[in-house]
């Protein structure tokens, strides 16, 4: 049996092992920012479990862009270190190592999600978010300051110099983080952007910031190096962004130097009504790579080795990202090569138990 999951996969001059990536998930674990012991045993697991690529969790570029005082942070030089130690395992197992550049937005400032997920006070150690517009999330956040001018540019300046540091760490590619509601997604989310100035009101100018942000990282990214951005492909709502604005704003981030679309869904809005079932977000990823001419990842409740095989086979997405299936089984790809046939390398230290 011939398994195309399994199967390398080029982008630039990196060469993926199989066509499977560890989705980036928060693990809201982080010390002002730092990753710790937490982050590289979690990841490291990951790694020897088979996976071809790993993303690290949405890393902030300011530090009012975390989603909680948990998040982790590549606004400092003293932030590189402890994530190059996990960049350095995730190669060493054959796993290539990548992050997702994030700024959280409207969305920032929250207590973890297990202490409630809501808005923490300034003087318990909260701050005062930032957004496209002057209107809070829901009742349960800050409302957040409206971006002027020099607050855009210093949010694409803080992208391009967490993407240097992504690079001094030893990651191999990078991740923009477009989507779930973050600030990227609220510049081009009609329901959430009320701007009448240049970053609001027309599509052009809502997706301006994305792409403005993705040409200064592709400026300081290697050329040789891949570059991904994860969008939100329809905000689930009445109005908002949809699939259509997808596909067309794809197109235009591979003008500006993207090389995949990571197609997720959702977040802009808290009355969204998804309709979740297996591989619901599939028919997004292949839409856009058929028409906009970009490779595309696949992520959403992907959960069986067939299906995972069907995806790729089926040419619907280049690659599939899984979250939670591999908290539940970080040794997933070793069990999916064995049910589809493909020969993949145990870790030496395990191979007893092939």
């Amino acid at each position: 049996m011939s398994s195309q999951l399994f199967t390398p996969f080029t982008q630039r001059s990196l060469t993926f092992r199989n066509r499977i990536v560890v989705s980036p998930m928060c693990q809201y674990s982080a010390t002002d920012g730092l990753a710790n012991d937490w982050h590289l045993v979690h990841l490291g697991a990951r790694a020897t479990g088979g996976a071809g690529a790993l993303l690290v969790e949405a890393t902030a570029v300011v530090p009012e862009g975390r989603i909680s005082t948990g998040d982790l942070g590549l606004w400092n030089d003293a932030q590189v270190e402890p994530l190059a130690r996990i960049a350095r395992f995730a190669e060493s197992q054959g796993c290539a190592p990548g992050i997702q550049l994030a700024h959280a937005g409207r969305k920032a400032g929250t207590s973890t999600p297990w202490q409630g997920g809501r808005a923490v006070a300034i003087a318990d150690g909260g701050w005062t978010p930032v957004g496209p517009s002057a209107e809070a999330f829901s009742d349960h956040y800050t409302g957040p300051n409206a971006l002027d001018e020099a607050g855009i540019a210093r949010v694409i300046g803080a992208f391009r110099d967490a993407a240097k540091r992504s690079l001094a760490a030893g990651f191999r590619f990078v991740e923009i983080h477009a989507a779930h509601g973050y600030l990227l997604h609220e510049f081009f989310s009609p329901l959430v952007n009320k701007r009448a100035d240049g970053w609001g009101g027309s599509f052009e100018n809502r997706v301006r910031l994305t792409l403005e942000v993705t040409r200064a990282v592709r400026a300081v990214w290697p050329q040789d190096l891949p570059l991904w951005v994860r969008l939100s492909a329809t905000d689930w709502a009445d109005g908002g962004w949809d699939l259509d604005q997808t596909v067309r704003l794809a197109g235009l981030l591979r003008e500006a130097g993207a090389d995949l679309i990571d197609c997720s869904s959702g977040g802009a809005v808290p009355w969204q009504k998804i309709a979740v079932g297996p591989g619901y977000q599939v028919p997004f990823a292949e839409r856009v790579r058929h028409e906009a001419r970009i490779a595309t990842g696949a992520v959403g409740m992907i959960t069986e080795p067939a299906q995972a095989e069907e995806i790729v086979a089926a040419g619907r997405a280049d690659v599939v990202l899984l979250a939670r299936q591999l908290l539940r089984e970080p040794q997933w790809p070793l069990r999916a090569a064995r049910e589809l046939g493909a020969d993949h390398k145990w870790p030496v230290q395990y191979e007893r138990a092939k």
